[in-house]
Order: C-alpha cells, then sequence, then structure tokens
C-alpha cells in the first residue's frame, strides 16, 4: 500500500470538510473508498466524487477505471469537481 495525499478542490473540498487528507491505498478505487467511509452516511462527497475528474501526480487519470491505477508511494491525488463556466 501506498501513503497517498488527497488534494480536494471547490465542491470537492466543501463536502470533504477538509482540503487535503493522508491515507494508504493501492489503488485510485481503493483511495475513494476510504475517503467515503471515513464520512459515514454523509453522500455529499460520493456524489462529488461520481461526477469529478482526477490528477495522480499532475496527470488526469481520464477513462482508466480507477480500480487499474495503482499509486506509486506519496502520490498525490487531486480531486476537481466540475467547475461552472469551463
Amino acid at each position: 500500500m501506498a501513503k497517498v495525499t488527497i488534494q480536494y478542490w471547490a465542491a470537492a473540498k466543501e463536502a470533504a470538510g477538509v482540503a487535503a487528507e493522508s491515507l494508504e491505498a493501492e489503488t485510485l478505487a481503493e483511495a475513494l473508498d476510504v475517503i467515503v467511509e471515513r464520512r459515514g452516511d454523509d453522500e455529499r462527497l460520493r456524489s462529488v466524487l461520481a461526477a469529478s475528474s482526477f490528477l495522480v501526480d499532475g496527470v488526469p487519470a481520464g477513462r482508466r477505471l480507477p480500480a487499474d491505477l495503482v499509486l506509486p508511494e506519496a502520490a498525490r491525488i487531486e480531486v476537481l469537481p466540475p467547475f461552472a463556466g469551463g
């Protein structure tokens, strides 16, 4: 497992309640599961994540399946919700 940092932007930051957090995960899918589980029954972050795109160390995850995207040690995952106007 890699220790990674999740950085939230805009609506994702509001839904997460923090600007960033650290966790351990092997894949992007595992990292997303961890952050959702940390919030229990609060569905706000789950819904923002479903509409978001992700950067891993500055590289767009694109259409790759989160379960197939293996995270390197000390990766920085940025959560980018849709932005108004572009």
